[in-house]
């Protein structure tokens, strides 16, 4: 009689199957020890070992043999008179072959040949096509006789590609004396199948959670189903699914699969019976479930639905969050939550890895280790991120902010005590990062240092030998990625190593340094298989070839909290099963158009249709929803996009309107608990600073520009003069307004210091030739040139038309002079500093003084109100005699000289109509300034006069001007 059993989805799965074991072994140990149980999964058959041992208290015990299904293709085939399987390919070699196979054809057919990294992309599409053909046991060779007229003209380009299936990968494998996974796979099942024809086994086999979605799996579960000795337990067959519905199974129903797999054992459905005797204890939670997910052509029987008691739902609970981050916080607080009761276990389960990856995240502010059965992506762990942030940093010619990632980086020493090397690190920082990028190399690093420090010099140079070989290998126009890898890793090892320990032992330590060594170990065997590349391609297909690989943890995980698959957690419940990210496109995922064949093509082929996914995934689900308790989860925006919820929940939702039913608790309080983690219980609005230094403290000396600061934002003058605060440029900037404002001017000094009586006879040319070499001197990136350059040739030329126009009038010329003037204070002499960008002494005996602006200049009003003092200061320090080389003298105009660089490249602006006026308030002004600071009570407000305020100032963020600021203000900066 052939034996199917099933389990409903309520029961523990794997408590239930050893139940039935241990009571069909009784007290004869040996009889355990004689079964051979195959489970879908490795994980699977640890769970079955685990549920053994709660089931017998954890006395000694020998288990029967198992093996995980998803593990038969690496394994030998039983020896009994069964032929040799040839072995697969390794992955990263099957890859990297196809990826070769995949650049030469482009480049043979004379178009533009793909990035090594875009070809891997295409390469691992074509081992998945490769994995589904011939899991399917369908010949590549069909896909030539498609008929042609019968898809269009794009898909016959993409079966001439194809063709590398046809014509090339055979007699590769067959060189290799190779054969693909899923045919070894398929080999394997039929000799055991074979094996098993000729002489049945004489022990019990028992293929258990299985789906069948796989056909060699299928076959050997019908084999196993016919053996006298063998059993196949179904995970959550429907039984109860009426006729109707059981015909119209499309493959996205959760039992589509399992109509396929009794067609191939040959029984009917009513054929299967229960694994146990213990009925279902949520049968009328499954039943809505059921209901819910019935074919859309049974969907009318919804019209004939009754209500139902609200025990149907007890137990299930519904959390839609607001976002990923509100989903994951509220996930990890539930899981953090049953740990308050001894023994109970919870669990996560969801395909979204983004989710997992939050939730286990949330967890580490209780130090919570939580076990994620899918692992952690290898480019995101320490080594991994080494590894990429490495290449990426010699690639880009060690460019600031690559440079910095990498050696920042916690493995990071090159020789040195790490912390020295860090501290090392931040000094060269500060030295030639800031601000815009120095040449290329490390070349371009020792000249922008010049021999300063020796230390960093030092340390450049190091660098410069660790990476040598590897710095050539990627400027080289060809490089094997055999030699591009070893160089790369050895430099990686060099960097690692510390004072006292080996580079090696730092990188390749741990469980996540394990990870990353097997990766290396791949790569530097597969390598040969892709032949060679351009160097400067190799970052960008590391990253490629990383991207598939994880790091599973092995220990120091919580024992009773869990993060599963939904392939992991098929088998497994928990007292607390969460089932999150449950929108479309995540859980199901969309079922995405096939890459080389439209759906005709595939259904024509043979293939089976995207939506077989969507119902396994369904079947997961339903497995997951008969938990003993289970909250569904998702989030009603990713990214600032709305989401669309899962189809599974839209007909839940239907059904249970239906039915009268609705979810009783409330799950909000989970997220506003979330939310309260992180906000404190009460704010404060704080008010603005406004230190009072001693009188000793505060400056004695200020210059004409700052004295505008002073009136604008006294607390500005604070952080600078007294707390001697500087603002470090951004890293790797280019050239800033005020940059590009400091090369006008001194262009226009060495002009005028050049030129200081007659004018050449093309001033414009000999402008734009200063100007090349002090942009030459300062930019080294030609994007800055390309924006700046244009700016400085429009100011030239109208630069070189007004001197024209001046000249005749005046007497001397004078560029960037100091000057300087004291004046009596409370505290003593106060000292006013200036650097005039240019006074012009007329004929008359009068003085003009100009100020360049290539941003905005004052108005006219703001210079009448004090509040941009400095041409006036500038007066008063003239009429004085203060700067030198020029004798007392009245200012006659005070002019302001915007230097656009636009139609035209500028303008004259006066600052005023009486400069002495002018001169004598803002004396007047700053007399009063100084003696109102020279009060030890008077403070350093920040912003005293927001109207006023400066338009950009270094030290907003010391002041906290956003958290006091009122909204106008903040808006404005």
């Amino acid at each position: 009689m052939t034996a199917v059993f099933t389990l409903p989805p309520g029961l523990p799965f794997v408590e239930s199957l050893a139940a039935s074991l241990l009571a069909e072994a009784g007290d004869d140990p040996m009889v355990l020890a004689g079964f051979e149980v195959l489970l879908p999964t490795r994980r699977a058959c640890r769970a079955l070992s685990d549920a053994f041992l709660r089931l017998t208290g954890g006395r000694p015990l020998l288990l029967p043999r198992l093996t995980p299904l998803g593990g038969l293709e690496s394994d030998e085939p039983d020896p009994a008179g069964t032929p040799e399987v040839p072995p697969a390919l390794p992955a990263l070699e099957r890859r990297l072959t196809l990826t070769r196979l995949v650049l030469a054809m482009q480049a043979g057919r004379g178009g533009q040949t793909p990035l090594p990294d875009q070809a891997l992309r295409l390469a691992t599409e074509l081992a998945r096509l490769l994995d589904e053909i011939g899991a399917e046991r369908l010949d590549p060779t069909g896909l030539a006789a498609l008929v042609p007229e019968e898809h269009a003209a794009h898909w016959q380009v993409t079966l001439d590609f194809l063709s590398i299936l046809i014509q090339v990968w055979p007699p590769i494998l067959a060189e290799r004396g190779a054969i693909e996974p899923s045919e070894r796979l398929n080999r394997i099942v039929a000799a055991r199948i074979a094996a098993w024809a000729r002489t049945p086994p004489t022990h019990p086999i028992i293929a258990a959670g299985s789906t069948g979605s796989n056909p060699a799996i299928a076959d050997l579960l019908a084999a196993i189903a016919a053996q006298p000795l063998g059993r196949v337990v179904l995970p959550g067959l429907d039984t109860e699914i009426d006729e109707a519905s059981w015909a119209a199974l499309d493959p996205s129903h959760p039992q589509y699969g399992f109509k396929d797999v009794l067609a191939r054992i040959g029984i009917e459905r009513s054929a299967v019976r229960p694994l146990l005797s213990t009925p279902d204890p949520r049968a009328e939670r499954v039943r809505l479930l059921a209901e819910a997910l019935r074919p859309a052509a049974t969907c009318e029987a919804w019209r004939d639905l009754v209500p139902l008691p609200p025990e149907t739902v007890a137990g299930v609970t519904r959390l839609d969050a607001p976002g990923p981050r509100e989903e994951a916080g509220a996930i990890a607080l539930m899981l953090r939550e049953a740990l308050e009761i001894e023994g109970r276990t919870a669990a996560l389960v969801t395909p979204d890895r983004a989710l997992a990856r939050r939730v286990a995240d949330e967890l580490q502010r209780w130090n919570i280790r939580i076990d994620d059965s899918a692992g952690r992506p290898l480019d995101l762990t320490e080594p991994g991120a080494f590894l990429r942030l490495s290449a990426r940093m010699v690639a880009e010619d060690f460019a600031p902010i690559e440079l910095l990632a990498c050696l920042k980086h916690p493995l990071a020493a090159g020789g040195r005590n790490p912390a020295a090397f860090r501290a090392l690190v931040r000094r060269l920082e500060i030295a030639v990062l800031h601000g815009p990028r120095p040449a290329a190399g490390t070349a371009g690093l020792r000249a922008a240092l010049k021999d300063k420090d020796p230390a960093l010099t030092g340390l450049v140079e190091d660098l410069e030998i660790l990476a040598g070989p590897f710095v050539t290998l990627l400027e080289a126009p060809e490089a094997a990625l055999a030699d591009l890898a070893r160089a790369h890793l050895e430099f990686a090892e060099a960097l690692a190593t510390s004072d006292d320990r080996q580079g090696p032992l730092r990188l390749w330590g741990g469980e996540t340094g394990e990870g990353a060594a097997r990766f290396a170990a791949e790569l530097t065997e597969s390598a040969p298989a892709l032949g060679t590349i351009a160097g400067r391609h190799y970052p960008a297909l590391l990253d490629e070839l990383m991207a598939g690989s994880v790091v599973r943890s092995t220990w120091e995980t919580h024992p009773r909290l869990h993060i599963w698959g939904p392939l992991e957690a098929r088998l497994q419940q928990a007292d607390l099963l969460i089932l999150g990210g449950l929108n479309e496109g995540t859980w199901p995922g969309a079922a995405e158009a096939d890459p080389w064949m439209s759906r005709p093509m595939r259904a024509a082929f043979g293939l089976p249709p995207p939506e077989r996914r969507i119902g396994l995934a369904a079947h997961d689900f339903t497995q997951g929803f008969a938990a003993p308790r289970v909250v569904l989860t998702r989030a009603r925006r990713v990214e600032g996009t709305p989401t669309v919820p899962s189809r599974w929940l839209t007909r839940l939702d239907a059904v249970m309107e239906a039915c009268g039913l609705s979810f009783a608790e409330d799950t909000s309080q989970w997220l506003d608990w979330h939310d309260r983690l992180d906000r404190p219980g009460a704010w404060v609005r704080p008010a603005p600073p406004a230190p009072r230094p001693p009188v000793s403290a505060r400056p004695r000396q200020a210059s004409v520009t700052e004295i505008e600061t002073w009136m604008r934002d006294p607390y500005a003058i604070y952080a600078k003069r007294i707390l001697k605060l500087r603002a470090l440029d951004p890293i790797d900037a280019d050239a800033s307004a005020a940059e590009y404002g400091t090369m006008v001017h001194q262009a226009l000094e060495r002009f005028l210091k050049a030129f200081p009586d007659r004018l050449p006879p093309n001033p414009a040319a000999e402008l734009i030739a200063i100007g090349r070499a002090v942009f030459a001197e300062a930019v080294a990136s030609p994007s800055v040139w390309a924006f700046w350059w244009p700016r400085f040739v429009a100011i030239a030329e109208w630069v070189a038309v007004r001197e024209a126009e001046r000249r005749p009038d005046l007497a001397a010329i004078h560029a960037e002079v100091k000057g300087a003037l004291e004046i009596d204070a409370p505290a003593g002499p106060f000292t006013l500093i200036a650097k005039a960008d240019r006074i012009d002494c007329r004929k008359d005996g009068t003085l003009e003084l100009i100020d360049y602006k290539t941003g905005q200049p004052p108005t006219i009003r703001e210079v009448a109100a004090g509040y941009a003092p400095q041409l006036p200061l500038e007066a008063a320090i003239a009429r004085r005699g203060g700067f030198a080389g020029i004798g007392a003298a009245e200012t006659a105009r005070l002019l302001y000289w915007r230097l656009k660089g636009g139609d035209p490249g500028g303008e004259e602006r006066a600052a005023g109509p009486d400069p002495a006026t002018l001169a004598d308030k803002a004396l007047d002004g700053l007399r009063a300034l100084v003696a109102v600071f020279d009060d030890e009570n008077t403070p350093y407000a920040a912003r005293p006069h927001p109207e006023h305020a400066p338009k950009y100032s270094d030290y907003l963020h010391l002041a906290r001007v956003r958290e006091w600021a009122s909204g106008g203000e903040e808006d404005g900066e």
